[in-house]
């Protein structure tokens, strides 16, 4: 992706994040997306295939940035995220989620979060499929892998909401200590 074209795809996300500052998903239109972007029609819909798309990009810039921290690699991508990263890419999600990057928040606990859920989800899946070794696998090792990483991606989120329900409280590093005790 050359510089113009990565610029004018940041301005998008950039947008689409003020809007869902302000509003929910479902009432954002993909003209209000390029009227605060300032594009136009075309380009946006060269970027991404619908608003739907948008927020799976989103979605997975997120992941992408917590890989791509996982493995000391951000000088070859370039993330609308920007932080210095933890040791656990778990902790490290949570503080993307304390510090509410790019309205995250609005997204896991907005009314209708489905979608995002699901996108959240995906990525979430892959994650924890490369790091299950910080799993006891003793514990599980009777268990289907395809079992834990699902009930590890359910619990991640479910802690995930009910931090976000109980007005964030509790530190990421704690909330991570929770997260991975009752794992």
């Amino acid at each position: 992706m050359d510089r113009r074209q990565r610029k004018t795809r940041e301005a998008i996300f950039r947008a689409f994040i003020e809007l869902l500052s302000q509003k929910d998903f479902n009432q954002i239109t993909v003209g209000e997306i390029i009227d605060r972007a300032d594009i136009g029609r075309a380009t946006f819909y060269a970027h991404f295939e619908t608003k739907d798309y948008l927020l799976k990009e989103l979605c997975e810039e997120l992941f992408c940035h917590l890989f791509d921290s996982m493995h000391k690699d951000e000088n070859h991508h370039r993330h609308i995220f920007d932080c210095d990263a933890p040791s656990s890419v778990f902790l490290h999600l949570f503080r993307h989620l304390q510090k509410n990057d790019n309205n995250i928040l609005e997204l896991l606990s907005g009314s209708n979060n489905e979608l995002f859920l699901r996108y959240f989800k995906e990525n979430l899946r892959r994650l924890v499929e490369n790091q299950l070794s910080t799993f006891d696998a003793e514990k599980s090792a009777h268990l289907p892998e395809s079992f834990r990483v699902n009930h590890i991606v359910s619990t991640f989120v479910e802690t995930a909401r009910w931090w976000v329900d109980n007005g964030l409280k509790e530190t990421p590093e704690k909330i991570t200590e929770y997260f991975l005790t009752v794992l």
